[in-house]
Formats: C-alpha cells, sequence, structure tokens
C-alpha cells in the first residue's frame, strides 16, 4: 500500500520544499534562455550579425534541447530521476559560463549547444518528479506553479540586461549564468528519488524508506507495511512491458502521443520564434535597446498571472480544456501584437500575448507527464518535449529569414496565430482530460 500512503500523504512543507528546488532550476533555465534574447541585439551590433545568423543563435540551442529532452528522458527511466535532473542542471550551468569566453560567432554556437542540451535534459525530468509527488487533488496545481518560476527566470534575465548588459558587456550576463552550478549539489542532498520510479525498478524497500522519512517530516502517524505489493503497485512496476520508444505508439498511448507531439511543436515553434526575437522587434518598431529592456519587462511581468490563472483552472475545467483556450487566446493576442500600430498597442497586446501563452506552457508541462504510466513516464514526456524542439530549432531561424526577405512583422505574427489556432484546435479534439485522477488510473 505504498502509493495509497503516498497520496494520503498531507500537502506540507516536503511538497513546498520539492517545488522550490525544481523550481529554482526552472527559474535558472529560464533566466538563461532569457539572456540570449536579451544579448542578441548586442552581439549583432558588436559582431555584425545578420538576421540569418541571429536567428542560428537562437536555434542551436533548440537543436540541443531537442537531444538532450529525448536523451534525459530515455536514461531517468532507467538511472533515475534525481540523478538526471542533477547532472543536466550541472551541465548547463558550466556551459553558459563558457559562453561568457566566446570570442566568435562559431565559438558561441558551440557553447549554446551545449547549454541547450543540459537544459532540455532538466525541464521534463523535473515535471516529471514533481508530478509523481504531488497528491492528484493539487497535481496540476503544483506543476503549473512550478512552471510559473520559468516567468520569474525570465525577470531574472530582463533585470540583468536591463541593469548590467549596458555598463559592463554581453559577457557578464554569462557569468551570472554560472550560479546554478553549486544549485546543483543542494539538489543532490536535498531531493529523495521518486517513490514511483522506485516501485517500478523492484526497489521497494527505497520506497518505503522514502515514505517512512515524508510520514516522519509531515508528522503522520507511521504504520507498518504489508509484506506484499497491491495490485496498483504490481501495475505500476510491469504495466508496459520491454518499454521503448515503439511503446510509445502502441495502444492506449498511440493517440495521446500524436496529440502531444503536435501540442508541443506548435507551443515550442511559436515561444521560441516570438520570445528569442522579441527585444530585437521591439527594437525594430523604433525603441532604444535600454527602453527595448523596460518594453520587455513589462510584458514579461504579464506571465505570471497567466500561471496562475491555469493553475487554478486546470483543477476546476482540466487539462485539455485550459490548454486549449490559451492556446487559442494566444494566437488571437499574437495577431494582433503583429498588426500594433503604437507602442501603447504594442505593449498591451505583448502582455495579453504572454499572458496566455505562458499559461499554456503551464499546463502542457502539468499535463504530458500524467498521460503515460511510471515506466515510460519520463521517456514520454522526454521525446514529446524533444519533438516540440524541433519547432524551437525552426521558428528563430525562420524568423529570421522572413524578415532579411523583407516580409514584415505583421505576416510573421500571422504565422504564428494561425499556428496556436491549429494546435488549439488538435489538443480539443483528441485531448484525454485528466482532471483529479491518480496517476495509476489514467
Amino acid at each position: 500500500m505504498i502509493l495509497e500512503r503516498l497520496e494520503k500523504l498531507p500537502v506540507g512543507s516536503f511538497h513546498y520544499k520539492l517545488l522550490a528546488i525544481t523550481g529554482l532550476g526552472w527559474l535558472f533555465d529560464s533566466m538563461d534562455t532569457g539572456l540570449i534574447s536579451f544579448v542578441l541585439p548586442v552581439l549583432a551590433k558588436e559582431w555584425g550579425l545578420d538576421p540569418g545568423q541571429m536567428g542560428m543563435i537562437g536555434s542551436i540551442g533548440l537543436i540541443g534541447m531537442a537531444l538532450g529532452a529525448v536523451i534525459s528522458g530515455t536514461i531517468a527511466d532507467r538511472i533515475g530521476r534525481k540523478m538526471v535532473f542533477t547532472i543536466t542542471v550541472l551541465l548547463y550551468s558550466l556551459a553558459t559560463g563558457m559562453c561568457a569566453l566566446s570570442w566568435n560567432y562559431e565559438s558561441l554556437m558551440v557553447f549554446r549547444f551545449l547549454v541547450g542540451f543540459g537544459l532540455g535534459g532538466e525541464l521534463p525530468v523535473a515535471a516529471t518528479l514533481m508530478s509523481e509527488y504531488a497528491p492528484s487533488k493539487v497535481r496540476g496545481r503544483f506543476i503549473v506553479l512550478l512552471e510559473s518560476f520559468w516567468g520569474l527566470g525570465w525577470l531574472v534575465a530582463a533585470c540583468i540586461a536591463y541593469l548590467l548588459i549596458p555598463h559592463y558587456g554581453w559577457q557578464i550576463a554569462f557569468v551570472i549564468g554560472t550560479l546554478p552550478a553549486l544549485y546543483a549539489f543542494v539538489i543532490r542532498m536535498k531531493m529523495p528519488e521518486s517513490v514511483r520510479y522506485l516501485i517500478s525498478q523492484s526497489k521497494v524497500e527505497e520506497a518505503k524508506k522514502v515514505i517512512l522519512m515524508l510520514e516522519e517530516k509531515l508528522n503522520v502517524k507511521s504504520e507498518p507495511f504489508d509484506s506484499d505489493l497491491s495490485e496498483e503497485e504490481k501495475g505500476t512496476s510491469s504495466a508496459v512491458e520491454a518499454p521503448g520508444f515503439a511503446t510509445l505508439w502502441a495502444k492506449p498511448y498511440a493517440r495521446r502521443t500524436i496529440m502531444l507531439w503536435l501540442a508541443w511543436f506548435g507551443i515550442v515553434f511559436s515561444y521560441y520564434g516570438i520570445f528569442m526575437w522579441l527585444p530585437s522587434i521591439v527594437f525594430k518598431q523604433g525603441f532604444e535597446v535600454v527602453k527595448t529592456f523596460e518594453y520587455v519587462m513589462i510584458m514579461t511581468l504579464a506571465q505570471l498571472p497567466g500561471y496562475y490563472a491555469a493553475a487554478w483552472l486546470v483543477d476546476v475545467i482540466g487539462r485539455k480544456y485550459t490548454l486549449s483556450l490559451f492556446l487559442m487566446m494566444s494566437g488571437v493576442a499574437s495577431y494582433f501584437f503583429g498588426s500594433a500600430g503604437s507602442p501603447e498597442t504594442l505593449l498591451a497586446w505583448g502582455a495579453t500575448m504572454s499572458f496566455f501563452n505562458l499559461g499554456a506552457w503551464g499546463v502542457i508541462y502539468t499535463y504530458t507527464p500524467e498521460l503515460y504510466p511510471t515506466a515510460i513516464r519520463a521517456l514520454g514526456s522526454g521525446w514529446a518535449a524533444g519533438f516540440g524542439r524541433i519547432g524551437g530549432m525552426t521558428a528563430p531561424a525562420l524568423v529570421g529569414v522572413m524578415l532579411a526577405a523583407g516580409m514584415g512583422i505583421n505576416t510573421v505574427f500571422m504565422m504564428f496565430a494561425a499556428v496556436f489556432i491549429i494546435v488549439s484546435a488538435v489538443v480539443l479534439t483528441i485531448g484525454v482530460e485528466t482532471r483529479q485522477k491518480k496517476l495509476e488510473e489514467i
């Protein structure tokens, strides 16, 4: 009855500490992603980069993220969530510091690939770990709150860009980005391995020790364990025989995989295409660089209420409907942002776009790990995120090509609006609802 006792644990200090630990990793990841978007306009001027080269700097990190997500998700189902989480945080932190040493375009491309590999590997594994610990009644809320740390990371990046880059140069942004390397060691000391993962690996005694430790921390009266696993727990360890990539396309997971891959592709394509270019696009509208940072910071602030609104809605109307709604509204906001004719209109629709787009991110990270059993949860999440990164690789470079070809901002954002609307329809049509269900019941 290990999983039953895990589910019955009251939400308390352990869950909030786990949220903070994984959330800080999310914050540092976001900070790194934000830093490169703020650094790009400065590098373009200093190194004489054309729009195509600027787009490739954004895209190369996404190539690393795709490989990192797939490889890390695969090995996390074999060596554990905690170990992979620690390794990936350390990798991208050190690689970010190496970016400060870049001497030309080519060297920065190499270092950004390494950063992307570590960053892409950490995100789906962290979401998997959090989803396996959060009780069913609050799981959606916790995962969206975890994703909200992404918005905080963008704010940190904007502050670094606004306060430090104009005075100390672009290198200072990457030096600060190395700080998560120290954080990796905190993870090893503070974070337990997933109980569901331990059971899936037949490490039952270790799982029991974690439960007893949690019950003690949360002031729950402990009782001796039954010697045998329940039928549900046996299912956790044997629900999928010989799990691998092919399992994602077997019944009943094929439909879920198709929906998730398309949703991830659309969300990542639009997000990175828009936000990697956002400072540069605002700059093209006639603002000075420092003023650009101010505008982007205001737009970024709108992400936080978007997360919190999504965190409430996922447990009220469900994951499927919240995700579809936020994607549709992201499309509407993107269209009007691209056709904005004044600074005030640009700011208003940019903030609206941030609100719904980042809220959608929170829901997709909640939704994805819920749709697979423990034996392939990290694998399925990693492949979905990895496929999505193909969209992220394509979009920044595509925007650069479109701008270089003389296409206007309105054309670019009409494309993003169409992608959002199409993906919204896909989720609404073939998505499966998981609200208030135990992971073993989905």
